[in-house]
């Protein structure tokens, strides 16, 4: 059978008046977009906290600071996944709104072209980890398992959540947290980048003076071709340039 439609749905129109009402409504949405970029900014004035305690994690090769997680990189968010006993789901699946968020993230390579880190972090032991990420298919999530007071200090003890962190050497800084329904929508490149201190480096964005930016658009890539490409294709440079002339005049021609 059929589902059928709400009785109460909006009325059935017109393509032009389909438009006239689209058009309406993208000017609120771009208020939203200008507002969320508003307070990204915002977020990269945050002040910092400088984390003082040693912490540890275990690891699939063993034990790792805080500074480890980072794998080398400026910045790393780190997320509390609910994966223990005692947790719905145990020992086969995590918690279900964490494995749904787990199932959001993208390819994180794009991340990392960054200079950011995403990991997880849970009270179960590595081998069970292991075994989850194979079964779910998370195989590129770096997750480690928690040894101390990490998730107490950081607010992730009996609830989930992401913290931001930066790092000046061996020097660590908390900048941002975020949890509840502010993790929903996570998962993107741009919405993890909008997290951080750094934001997404890009030139158009609100910075503090000397933060590192590039130009929008050059620095993507095919996710398996960032190595063997040490800087954008003049092609590529020449597609984007179009592209984004065609934002601001969309009678301009372009081709991808």
């Amino acid at each position: 059978m059929e589902p059928e439609l709400p009785g109460n749905h909006p009325p059935v129109v017109s393509p032009a008046a389909w438009r006239a009402a689209r058009d309406a409504l993208l000017a609120e949405e771009k208020k939203h977009v200008r507002a969320r970029d508003a307070l990204a900014a915002e977020r990269r004035r945050m002040p910092w906290m400088a984390v003082e305690k040693d912490y540890v994690f275990e690891g699939p090769k063993g034990r790792l600071s805080l500074v480890d997680l980072f794998a080398g990189r400026r910045q790393l968010i780190l997320y509390r996944a609910f994966f223990e006993p005692g947790v719905f789901g145990w020992p086969e699946h995590a918690c279900r709104g964490c494995s749904l968020g787990a199932d959001q993230v993208s390819n994180l390579i794009h991340l990392n072209q960054r200079d950011t880190t995403l990991a997880y972090a849970s009270r179960a032991p590595q081998a069970d980890i292991a075994r989850l990420k194979t079964r779910m298919g998370w195989e590129q999530i770096p997750w480690y398992t928690l040894t101390d007071s990490f998730d107490a200090d950081f607010g992730v003890d009996e609830w989930h959540g992401h913290n931001v962190f930066i790092r000046e050497g061996d020097k660590v800084y908390r900048t941002y947290f975020i949890d509840n329904r502010g993790d929903e929508a996570l998962g993107t490149l741009w919405s993890y980048l909008d997290l951080t201190p750094l934001g997404r480096q890009e030139a158009w964005e609100n910075s503090p003076e000397g933060y590192p930016q590039s130009p929008p658009y050059k620095w993507w890539n095919w996710h398996d071709n960032y190595e063997a490409e040490t800087k954008p294709d003049a092609r590529w440079v020449e597609i984007s340039d179009a592209g984004e002339a065609a934002f601001r005049d969309p009678d301009a021609p372009v081709k991808a």
